[in-house]
């Protein structure tokens, strides 16, 4: 596993404490690294009968595309909660390396 790797897990998992400290001070039921038969969803929330899937990236040039969300969909990872919620919301979130900050769709 290269240094690269590892250090962008560290950036993004620190990126994703912040939203789970949010939400959860908020009183949302919220799962972090929740496990689906294709990997794990980053994040998470329930909100009655809502659920947000959020993956995060981290990303060091702005390619056009939202790698986070296509993470999302070709993992199906909302597949877990289509039976249980009326509303499902897929949410991709790149942080650019460079600026760190979120990166603009």
């Amino acid at each position: 596993m290269s240094t690269f790797y590892i250090k962008a897990i560290w950036i993004a998992s620190n990126y994703a404490s912040v939203f789970y400290c949010y939400f959860t001070a908020l009183g949302l039921d919220v799962t972090a690294e929740d496990t689906t038969n294709h990997g794990r969803i980053d994040l998470t929330v329930k909100l009655e009968q809502r659920v947000f899937i959020l993956e995060f990236k981290v990303v060091d040039q702005d390619t056009g595309k939202n790698s986070a969300l296509e993470q999302i969909k070709e993992k199906a990872y909302h597949e877990k909660y289509r039976a249980e919620a009326d509303e499902l919301y897929l949410i991709g979130v790149e942080f650019n390396r460079k600026d760190r900050n979120i990166r603009p769709l």
